[in-house]
């Protein structure tokens, strides 16, 4: 083998290693600080399902409206509490008042859950045109509403269960 094939063959496995090295660095800053999270502005009073106004964008709109067709009262906007069914923390109670609440491993989170299957910051839950919505902070392992993973910000029927990492909660009366 030539010194120069030999040559080029070292400075690409040196290229390669370094390559790994940055992914790793990078992945480990992604899970310990985070991502930028936008947060959802409110529709103002006028401004209906208007075409194309939002497009691009995802909304909670995306979600069926809570109590639309079948009559149903169990919409979490009578929800007061959050109970933590399952998990570290069960059978802790977290009022619900006006504000947004965070979830994940962080210390600026509003609930903190320290399993290794949640992220930094995993999903928060927002009070959305009066209808709680639960949003994934693009966590790792997902953020479930009854069974089924959480892409868009989806509203949260009264009782019913969601899954972050190994706990799970609900909202209640």
């Amino acid at each position: 083998m030539s010194e120069l094939t030999l040559l080029v063959l070292q400075l690409g496995f040196l290229v390669l290693m370094w390559v790994f090295v940055f992914s790793i660095v990078y992945a480990l800053r992604s899970d310990l600080f985070g991502q930028r999270v936008r947060k959802l502005q409110a529709e103002p009073a006028g401004a209906s399902a208007g075409g194309a106004a939002g497009a691009g964008a995802p909304t909670p709109a995306a979600s069926p409206a809570p109590g639309s067709g079948s009559g149903e009262d169990a919409t979490a906007e009578n929800a007061s509490r959050l109970v933590i069914t399952s998990g570290a923390k069960a059978g802790a109670e977290f009022p619900l008042g006006r504000d947004e609440i965070t979830i994940g491993r962080s210390a600026d989170s509003a609930i903190i859950i320290r399993d290794d299957y949640t992220s930094t910051h995993h999903a928060r839950l927002m009070l959305w045109n009066g209808t709680w919505m639960i949003q994934d902070l693009d966590s790792t392992n997902g953020t479930f509403l009854n069974g089924s993973r959480v892409t868009v910000p989806t509203s949260i029927p009264l009782g019913a269960t969601v899954k972050v990492g190994a706990t799970t909660f609900e909202l209640r009366r």
